[in-house]
């Protein structure tokens, strides 16, 4: 999917959407920086090999890309190069080997700055905010909030607003689930169950936020941080243990369901509706 909901003024005097392209192999780091970038304003396409990301390339207007070095096929520094001898597009190589000859090895290949993995997404944004304007690109910070909702148009996905009535409730309650949040208790089925401080946070998030579907990428945000780049599975691995405290049959869960491609939505079995 692509979001065209940013402005950049170009060397020409020209404005229209900065068009990243982002090639990363691990979708625990592909999903969740498309999603930070759309809402910073970005239109983002995502490719995960680097045979998938040069055809994207050649196939599109780009005006900036990130591209992981360990990748199936054609590997990053192949792509950097590729790339390199058709534009002079901002690339920015992305991979876990931070010796100073990988990185000097990248940037000989035409890469414009190196990211050594971990990194958090303030990092990252501020690297690609400086080789923009080294390249004469300004970001319009002002196009935030409307990078917002189109996110939202595009998407579907509501917004969740912090004045919610149930972000006030001290203790929630729905069907045979009963969360206590001042006093970090959880009882199930009138026997209180113990929940670690991660799985609590999960569990109260997605009760006050009943019947929404919440993305992945904010879940993440939310309870992990805004900075947090990993592996995503580390949310499913969290939810699983939460569903298997408060679920009759874990694996075929009715308090929290999966909505495919989005993330989750807690609702109440139909039974105690």
């Amino acid at each position: 999917m692509v979001f065209q909901v940013s402005a950049k003024t170009s060397p020409n005097g020209v404005n229209h959407s900065i068009r990243m392209l982002i090639v990363e192999d691990e979708e625990s780091y592909r999903e969740p920086l498309a999603y930070r970038f759309c809402r910073e304003g970005y239109e983002v396409l995502t490719a995960a090999s680097g045979d998938q990301g040069l055809d994207i390339f050649l196939n599109n207007t780009i005006d900036i890309a990130i591209l992981d070095v360990m990748l199936p096929g054609l590997d990053g520094l192949s792509l950097c190069k590729a790339i390199r001898k058709q534009s002079h597009i901002p690339i920015i190589v992305v991979s876990a080997k931070g010796s100073e000859l990988d990185k000097v090895l990248g940037l000989e290949l035409g890469a414009d700055d190196y990211v050594t993995k971990p990194y958090s997404f303030r990092e990252l944004l501020a690297r690609v905010h400086a080789v923009l304007r080294r390249h004469g690109f300004s970001t319009n910070a002002e196009t935030a909030s409307d990078a917002s909702l189109a996110f939202q148009e595009q998407t579907g996905i509501k917004p969740l607003l912090s004045n919610d009535s149930s972000d006030n409730q001290v203790v929630l309650e729905y069907g045979n689930i009963r969360l206590d949040a001042a006093r970090h208790i959880v009882a199930v089925r009138g026997q209180d169950v113990p929940f670690p401080l991660k799985e609590f946070e999960l569990l109260e998030y997605l009760m006050r936020h009943k019947g929404l579907v919440v993305t992945r990428a904010k879940l993440i945000e939310r309870i992990w941080g805004a900075d947090y780049v990993g592996d995503t599975k580390t949310l499913d691995v969290h939810i699983k243990r939460i569903r298997a405290k408060i679920e009759l049959n874990s694996s075929r869960p009715q308090y929290i369901t999966t909505v495919r491609g989005l993330g989750y939505r807690f609702d109440l079995p139909q039974s105690q509706e």
